[in-house]
């Protein structure tokens, strides 16, 4: 290890411990092989020096035109000459180099198919499978918990308490204790441990936690995907990281709540849960379409469905009751520029993007579904440095927060 000074370091340096500004925000974790983008960040942010590896062994040119071969085929989709989308495929980019070099082997084909499904049988035939019954269906089957529509009557209530909305909260002692873990997570970033509900409530607001907890009690509504289709915990993660991303986007535009973009995250392809519990097989073609034909997986759906999982959505969020406001982004999260008021779901559609490129390095399995470039716009963002600090800020709260939701 050495400490090195700003202008005395070079691209391709790494980092032997965490970068972090002088009030502790991390901006690159260990590992990280610096870029001269990351150089630029460092002198904007006043950062002077940095702990890199010294004479640390560098992948080799095989490896890394391995790397950048890789990292390109899910970019196959998008425009390259788009900033933004140049500025997430370097990120891609520069996170796989990092898992690479910490040991871990670019996946094949074979291991992004899905396996072991052939027992899986549809509740619909072909042609019987259309949103609308697929959602009454779902609907007759089950209903939600009773905590679900208590929640939503608080949310409906201008004039409740914050001690009746935590005493309404604390009824579900599974749902409080998961919301507590969020609350003291870096989510929120409390200097001290928030021990009670009302306390929660009183720091955090009271619609904004009655949303974060509409958002928890749904999760747990799907607990029946077959796991040879979906792993449950990779699902979430996607949607979590979906929410953190989006709750960092709406923190830069004034008037918004990012508490309810986070939700708006977490929940952006609920439609798609419904598709593998009443679709499984049509589901699992229709992943395997999407690889095999490197196209954004929403496409895949509807050539071979002819609906998209946000299709299903809309009835679904509809026969719960959701909030106009959160069905409506994640309805059109694919589409914001078709929603009179497109800045929320252009929001939410900025950082499933984003949730992509990071997954890149996670063994992503699909292509990027694309960058609207009008719905960037709408944001008024710099994608250098945003970009770099959005992903240093995933990589702080991403695990704690899975904790939370998932210990």
């Amino acid at each position: 290890m050495g400490i090195i000074r700003l202008d005395d370091l070079k691209a391709g340096m790494v980092l032997s411990t965490d970068l972090v500004t002088a009030d502790g925000r991390l901006l690159f974790a260990s590992g990280t092989s610096l870029e001269d983008r990351h150089l630029e960040l460092l002198r904007r942010v006043g950062v002077d020096a940095a702990d890199v590896v010294v004479d640390a062994p560098a992948l080799s040119a095989e490896i890394l035109r391995e790397i950048e071969s890789y990292v390109r085929d899910f970019f196959l989709y998008v425009n390259p000459d788009f900033k933004p989308t140049e500025v997430l495929f370097h990120v891609a980019l520069d996170l796989t180099a990092r898992q690479v070099a910490a040991g871990w082997e670019l996946p094949d084909i074979r291991t992004r198919r899905a396996e072991n499904v052939e027992h899986l049988d549809d509740v619909f035939m072909k042609g019987m499978g259309s949103p609308e019954a697929l959602v009454d269906h779902e609907v007759e089957l089950a209903s939600f918990p009773d905590i679900f529509f208590r929640i939503k009557a608080v949310l409906r209530d201008e004039s409740a308490s914050a001690e009746h909305i935590a005493k309404v909260v604390s009824t579900d002692m599974n749902l409080a204790a998961k919301l507590l873990k969020l609350v003291n997570s870096p989510l929120y970033g409390f200097p001290q441990t928030i021990d009670s509900m009302s306390r929660a409530v009183a720091l955090v607001g009271a619609k904004e936690l009655s949303t974060l907890a509409l958002g928890v009690s749904t999760i747990n509504y799907f607990k029946d995907i077959p796991r040879e289709l979906m792993d449950m915990e990779t699902f979430w993660r996607h949607s979590i990281t979906c929410g953190i991303f989006a709750k960092i986007l709406a923190g830069t535009q004034a008037g918004l709540s990012p508490e309810r973009f986070f939700i708006g995250g977490i929940l952006h392809d609920v439609g798609r849960l419904i598709l593998f519990k009443k679709l499984p097989y049509a589901s699992t073609e229709t992943m395997l379409f999407a690889r095999e034909n490197s196209i954004p997986l929403t496409e895949a759906e509807r050539q071979v469905m002819g609906f998209t999982h946000t299709d299903v959505s809309v009835p679904l969020l509809a026969s719960w009751k959701f909030p106009d406001g959160l069905a409506a982004m994640i309805n059109y999260h694919h589409t914001p520029m078709e929603f009179p008021n497109p800045l929320e779901p252009a929001i939410l559609h900025v950082a499933d993007n984003l949730t992509n490129a990071v997954e890149i390095a996670r063994s992503g399995m699909y292509v990027m579904p694309g960058l609207d470039e009008a719905a960037w716009a709408l944001l008024g963002l710099d994608p250098v440095p945003f970009l770099d600090e959005a992903v240093a800020q995933y990589e702080e709260q991403i695990d704690s927060i899975m904790k939370a939701f998932f210990s």
